[in-house]
């Protein structure tokens, strides 16, 4: 349910931009309202459902994603839209983190276990890769508010099973709640994502931008302060004095980055400027998660065949060259010359995830695993939420400059596709050839999806 309502709002946006008559920017606070508080949210859950219940607070975080979803469909303006998305937000990083928690939890023997997680991972898959059509097909038939109805039965079926089937299970041992840390690295990504988002409307030199960028540096460096002297922070900054696990991050923002940004206008490509229906333009877009679900099952085995290294550059340089690919094409350009680009970039980024998460587990202790997975997951949300704001703060330079929406959604393929491929080279040179260890203790707390590749070398694709 989580991983679909990302791709399903994507299929969606033309709708809304049209029957909410909003601009680029609101589309783009559409989207990152939602990821920005998974991002900033995603461990701290993972704590919460460990110190006061995983039931709880997965029962919890699905009665607050329901709710959410039915505050969306009836949204009368872009404002309230964005606030039920807020609030979908908080309820996907409680129940998100909560379910892999009970599922360890519920199947201690690993053997088990590993099966009852790749399980999870593969329906996440599935929601993954049928969020376009499923929006396609909602908003041809009924307009954008049916893509959230959709989650109200989910929702509903899982609080009634959960109620009478799930057994509650809690860690005594798990650490105090990092309010400080949680607060503070909300605000300042909140603010840097204000200043990449309205930045473009406003003015790059207006007060309120430049006060804006200067909040989150200030902020930044509070948060940094803060978690260097807390006996028990959310984000022990000494992880990041191993140069694999700072590395593997590193490339993790970056293919948050590139992949969210760009799919953000995929299908408003195919809508705006290549005349598809919002049916076709879902359809169109399917190659990408389609690549993404095929390949992510093998990249974890790649790995440990081959090392990090070598699949994690591969993986970054094919989705690179696949988005600067994407950069040349054209209103006049057919699909059969359009629809292996977007493969490519699936498969690229597919032969990532897993590695990338893998490797900032194995840069740790076998007690941090679970610790470790969460951050890689976070930095990876964090790079969405900024490629969808730079990117589309590229688009909007282009046509404030005259160029036409076209013009603008090339350079920003192309934007997306340098930074990749300069990424490629970078985790080329400094990301450690290691392979995988085999680990026979669990994680010492679950944080999310990501965590599936601690147990069978492969990771869900990007939530």
């Amino acid at each position: 349910m989580v991983l679909l309502d990302n791709t399903i709002v994507g299929a969606a946006l033309p709708d809304m931009q049209h029957r909410l008559h909003t601009q680029l920017t609101g589309l783009q606070w559409i989207v990152d309202a939602y990821v920005l508080l998974v991002a900033m949210l995603l461990l701290s859950g993972g704590i919460f459902a460990d110190r006061f219940g995983r039931k709880r607070v997965y029962l919890t975080g699905v009665a607050v994603f329901t709710v959410a979803s039915v505050l969306c469909s009836l949204a009368p303006s872009v404002g309230w839209l964005i606030a039920g998305r807020v609030l979908q937000g908080i309820g996907a990083a409680a129940l998100s983190p909560a379910s892999l928690a009970l599922l360890a939890a519920a199947h201690p023997v690993p053997h088990e276990r590993v099966k009852a997680i790749g399980l999870w991972a593969g329906f996440s898959g599935i929601g993954l890769a049928a969020g376009p059509v499923a929006g396609g097909v909602l908003t041809e038939a009924f307009g954008w508010p049916a893509i959230f109805l959709v989650n109200v039965p989910i929702g509903v079926v899982l609080l009634l099973m959960g109620l009478r089937h799930l057994g509650e299970s809690r860690n005594p041992n798990a650490p105090a709640i990092d309010v400080p840390g949680t607060v503070l690295s909300v605000l300042a990504v909140g603010a840097l994502t204000y200043g990449l988002i309205e930045g473009g409307a406003r003015g790059w030199t207006s007060p309120v931008i430049l006060c804006s960028f200067a909040a989150s540096v200030i902020l930044l460096a509070a948060f940094v302060t803060v978690e260097g002297r807390r006996p028990a922070p959310m984000l022990p900054l000494r992880l990041f004095r191993r140069r694999l696990f700072t590395v593997s991050n590193t490339a993790m923002a970056v293919v948050g980055f590139a992949l969210m940004g760009s799919t953000f206008f995929f299908s408003q490509f195919f809508v705006y400027v290549q005349g598809s229906s919002i049916l076709r333009a879902g359809l169109q877009t399917l190659p990408v998660s389609l690549a993404m679900v095929v390949v992510s099952p093998y990249a974890g085995r790649l790995a440990a065949r081959h090392g990090f290294r070598s699949v994690v550059a591969v993986g970054l340089a094919l989705a690179g060259l696949g988005l600067l690919a994407l950069g040349l094409v054209h209103a006049d350009t057919g699909y059969g010359n359009v629809w292996w680009r977007l493969a490519v970039v699936g498969t690229g980024f597919a032969l990532t995830l897993s590695p990338l998460t893998g490797a900032a587990i194995q840069a740790v202790s076998a007690q941090e695993g679970g610790l470790a997975s969460g951050i890689s997951g976070t930095t990876r949300q964090i790079g969405a939420v900024l490629g969808v704001a730079v990117l589309g703060a590229v688009v909007r330079a282009r046509q404030s400059g005259g160029a036409p929406f076209e013009a603008g959604l090339n350079s920003a393929f192309i934007v997306a596709g340098a930074v990749t491929v300069a990424t490629a080279v970078f985790t080329g040179l400094w990301l450690a050839n290691s392979q995988p260890a085999v680990r026979s203790a669990a994680p010492r707390r679950s944080t999310g999806p990501d965590t599936v590749a601690t147990s069978n070398n492969a990771s869900p694709p990007s939530r």
